[in-house]
């Protein structure tokens, strides 16, 4: 039988033991060394808090981890080392991003993949990104708002600083007049207040009766509406219009001279006539006044009346 020496033994498990400590430390930096993976590469200003451990994720699912971040150069720029156990096929176009997934769980890798151009492969450089955290979002959000503010109380001490000094020591004085007259005022119209509510509940049924008053008045009103409404208007206007008509033939007429009053007011001999007429008539009623025995003969024994003399004012 093959004796193994005590020295051999303490080697081997001192190789085993080795063994051990590297795949553990591995495996708590998050690389499984049996399983088959491909390590990517990508160029940082900034990792914004990316450490070593923290998971690779493809539309979410965790697909590796972070395996180391280092200086690149003298420039600062970090080279973050990944690596991608799943054997999900992108192109070396896709986008190495970094983004937070909260305020206390720390930052993640998440690869953004693309299809077009050459598929990546083991040691591929892929494009780096930085996606805008909680806090850099609230920041954003928040430094419109702080100018605002800012503003805002400057504003607000340029306008107590002006208050201050249009407000001097007589202005204030003024100010205080001005607000006790205003009591006074109030309390007056306070105590008219009162007056008016005294006076309406002494007169209540005054007014009572004068607002029964209108509503009759109101009411008749709209009889009187009602029967305004009902009278045919068209028919009426025509009748104003029908009589304007005949007022105007009337008119018309006694213009151009027709009829007895048309000739009357046109015609200058039937005025002549007219006057030779009433000449006439008072002539005979001044003769019979004068001399009423030529026009009434009465003899109560049988006299014959005188003889007729014509006057020498007769009209010829």
């Amino acid at each position: 039988m093959f004796k193994i020496s005590k020295e051999v033994r303490t080697g081997i498990l001192a190789i085993i033991a080795l063994v051990i400590v590297i795949g553990g430390y591995n495996y708590l930096k998050g690389k499984n060394l049996l399983d088959k993976n491909r390590n990517f590469y990508a160029l940082y200003d900034n990792v914004e808090g990316l450490t070593p451990g923290a998971n690779v994720t493809i539309n979410g699912l965790t697909v590796g981890k972070v395996i180391s971040i280092k200086f690149a150069d003298k420039t600062g720029m970090l080279k973050v080392h990944f690596d991608v156990v799943s054997d999900f096929e992108f192109s070396n176009k896709s986008i190495a991003k970094v983004y937070g997934i909260g305020f206390i769980s720390g930052k993640n890798l998440a690869i953004v993949p693309s299809y077009e151009g050459e598929l990546a492969k083991d040691g591929d450089f892929l494009t780096s990104e930085i996606e805008n955290g909680i806090m850099e979002l609230v920041t954003e959000r928040l430094e419109p708002l702080q100018a605002v503010i800012e503003s805002a109380v400057n504003d607000t001490d340029s306008l107590v600083k002006s208050v201050n000094n249009v407000l001097d020591k007589d202005s204030q004085r003024n100010l205080k007049d001005a607000i006790a007259n205003f009591s006074i005022v109030s309390r007056e119209l306070k105590t008219t207040s009162r007056s008016m509510n005294e006076l309406l509940a002494d007169n209540k049924e005054k007014f009572n009766g004068t607002i029964t008053n209108f509503e009759e008045v109101s009411s008749n009103f709209a009889k009187i509406s009602d029967s305004l409404s009902q009278v045919e208007i068209g028919t009426l206007i025509s009748n104003i219009e029908n009589l304007v008509s005949d007022f105007e033939g009337i008119a018309n007429n006694l213009k151009s001279g027709e009829g007895t009053v048309g000739k009357l007011l046109q015609d200058d001999q039937v005025y002549v006539n007219l006057e030779r007429t009433t000449k006439q008539m008072e002539l005979l009623m001044e003769d019979m006044r004068l001399n009423p025995k030529r026009y009434v003969h009465f003899s109560l024994f049988g006299k014959k009346p005188k003889e007729y003399i014509p006057p020498k004012d007769s009209l010829r």
